[in-house]
């Protein structure tokens, strides 16, 4: 991807994962590593903050929409709580308030799981807010990799 062309290629989309994956491991290593340092009750919230108020009332809006379009405020919601801009205010907020903890290290696990595993990124307003392949990408996607439309490479 580059500045004229903002879409990643198969190869580069399984490139980024896994630099995502090596975050998850580290992150999610150093929480295990220190253990019986960790403020368990801290590191569950700090983990499941970003869903339940970025991805949860969209989810939910999506289902109740049942294919119609969801409000835009939840994909607003969701890049919001799942940019590393926010989660790096919560960390350094939570270590002003409270200290540097092990139990930070929750925010990144949660982050690069989802990007790493899920393949989850920031969602665009054009695409269905949950996974769901748009057929001009599908049509481009084959395009330049030399296929038939509605191929599958």
């Amino acid at each position: 991807m580059d500045a004229a062309n903002r879409f990643e290629s198969p190869v580069t989309y399984r490139l980024l994962r896994a630099e995502y994956t090596v975050g998850l491991v580290v992150a999610a290593g150093l929480l295990l590593w220190h253990w019986r340092d960790v403020d368990w009750a801290a590191a569950v919230g700090l983990f499941a903050y970003i869903d339940v108020i970025g991805y949860l009332p969209g989810a939910l809006a999506h289902h109740r929409a049942r294919g119609g379009e969801v409000p835009r405020v939840y994909y607003v919601l969701y890049n919001t709580m799942h940019s590393w801009l926010t989660a790096g205010a919560v960390v350094g907020l939570w270590a002003w308030l409270f200290g540097w903890e092990w139990a930070l290290l929750a925010v990144p696990v949660h982050l690069c799981g989802d990007r790493g595993l899920l393949g989850n990124f920031l969602k665009p307003f054009s695409v269905e807010f949950e996974p769901k392949a748009h057929p001009a990408f599908t049509e481009f996607e084959a395009a330049l990799a030399g296929r038939p439309a509605g191929s599958r490479g």
